[in-house]
């Protein structure tokens, strides 16, 4: 039975500002059904930066109709937006952030780290919202490293940070802190050289499995880092062996099968919304 329904593999990046050296690891132009409510990830390969005063990153920027999910694995990260929020995320902490009905933000590397300089590890998500949430009210989640629940793995073969929706071991159910709008699972998943692993699967689900670092076999191909693996639906459970030491994203969700048009930072139902979201946009209501 098939297992893999197809692999996209990046080779090259692309910068965010100045800030985010970023590959595209769901293309925005391949959006559809078939990632959904996935709609973007942009993955910062452990970039190094030299120290610096200036803090580099991205300034106020409009987005509407989705939400931001941004994982660090290395550095720290500063967040302003128009409602007033303002928090910073370091190593394996999270922001979540919902556009909602428009939302101005921005995203910088913190006074401390521009300073001190190193590696930026980092993962941006963009998450669809259903129509009916299209128009919320903005929210901002932080997520810590001390609410985000991790689960040690048998034998000393790794660990499972549940980030979203839930991750099963055994007759234990662990649920991750964030609050969402459609069912989704994220799994930060830490795996030890020669860790073999099962993960049971909802075949109506979109599943996903974005490999960061090291280098894993599943059904039989082997995966390295930078590589996004789409599973097939035809399957209720898939086995990870670990080859090398290895950092993943599971990502599994339930599919909002509703049209997609999205513009820039903006990602609605229709091109009428599009529009009326460049309106919105410059009349200032997203101030």
């Amino acid at each position: 039975m098939k297992s893999i329904e197809k692999v996209y593999t990046s080779n090259r990046s692309n910068w965010v500002g100045d800030g985010f050296p970023t590959n595209s690891m769901l293309p925005m132009h391949e959006i559809g059904n078939a990632t959904s409510p996935l709609i973007v990830m942009g993955y910062t390969e452990s970039y190094p930066f030299t120290p610096t005063e200036h803090q580099r990153g991205v300034g106020m920027h409009p987005h509407r109709g989705f939400e931001t999910v941004t994982i660090v694995y290395e550095g720290e990260l500063e967040h302003h937006d128009s409602k007033g929020n303002h928090g910073k995320i370091g190593k394996n902490e999270v922001q979540w952030m919902t556009a909602g009905r428009g939302i101005m933000h921005e995203e910088h590397h913190s006074k401390a780290f521009a300073r001190s300089g190193g590696h930026l590890d980092m993962i941006q998500l963009w998450v669809n919202l259903p129509s009916h949430a299209k128009m919320t009210e903005p929210r901002y989640q932080e997520l810590t490293e001390a609410n985000i629940p991790e689960v040690e793995l048998d034998q000393q073969q790794g660990i499972v940070r549940v980030i979203s929706g839930h991750y099963v071991q055994g007759q234990r159910t662990v649920k991750g802190p964030a609050q969402t709008f459609s069912p989704i699972n994220l799994l930060d998943i830490r795996l030890n050289q020669d860790a073999k692993l099962n993960f049971e699967l909802n075949p109506t689900w979109n599943n996903i499995i974005f490999v960061l670092s090291g280098e894993v076999k599943i059904d039989g191909q082997i995966f390295h880092n930078l590589q996004t693996v789409y599973l097939s639906h035809a399957i209720d459970q898939i086995e990870i062996e670990c080859l090398q030491d290895a950092k993943l994203l599971m990502m599994n969700g339930e599919p909002l099968n509703e049209p997609i048009v999205a513009h820039g930072p903006f990602v609605m139902n229709t091109e009428a919304e599009i529009q009326q979201a460049f309106i919105d946009f410059q009349n200032g209501q997203f101030a």
